[in-house]
């Protein structure tokens, strides 16, 4: 697995962020039950937060950057955590949370930025069960939000 996202990655010209540091009193990642809950990432270019209000100077393309880039640190968070990503067996479900103006309703546009990476990147092991919702506001001013829970598979014998 870890080869076929490194030439996924590769191929669309994508470099996985440094896995950000937690913002409050949380840690990245819990394990239980052979699924790996994640914290909310937030979106990272070049090392600078993305903010901004979709529908209030954030277009539409902008949010689904945002939310790739979520996506990536999600992807980020999965290596420093496993060691490499040869043990992820599904990306189960992707939370998508943007921050939307009142009459903004393409949530689920917005969202394609992170569900479609984790097809290119996994494979059908991408495709996952979501939800994407409009919020006021998020952390610092971002853009968009992306929890995550992925299932594992036991780790490979020595």
């Amino acid at each position: 697995m870890t080869d076929h996202v490194d030439r996924a990655l590769a191929e669309l010209g994508l470099t996985l962020p440094e896995a950000a540091a937690p913002v409050a009193a949380y840690v990245p990642i819990v394990e239980a039950g052979g699924l790996l809950h994640l914290s909310g990432q937030l979106p990272f270019r070049d090392g600078q937060l993305i903010t901004g209000r979709l529908g209030e100077g954030v277009s539409l393309e902008d949010g689904q950057a945002a939310a790739q880039a979520c996506g990536l640190m999600i992807v980020a968070q999965l290596k420093k955590y496993l060691g490499d990503l040869s043990r992820v067996e599904r990306i189960v479900k992707l939370g998508v949370f943007v921050n939307s103006a009142a009459d903004f309703t393409d949530q689920p546009k917005v969202a394609n930025g992170a569900s479609e990476l984790m097809a290119k990147l996994f494979g059908e092991a991408g495709r996952h069960a979501r939800s994407a919702v409009g919020v006021p506001v998020l952390p610092l001013g971002a853009a968009v939000e992306v929890d995550a829970i992925i299932a594992i598979r036991e780790p490979l014998a020595n």
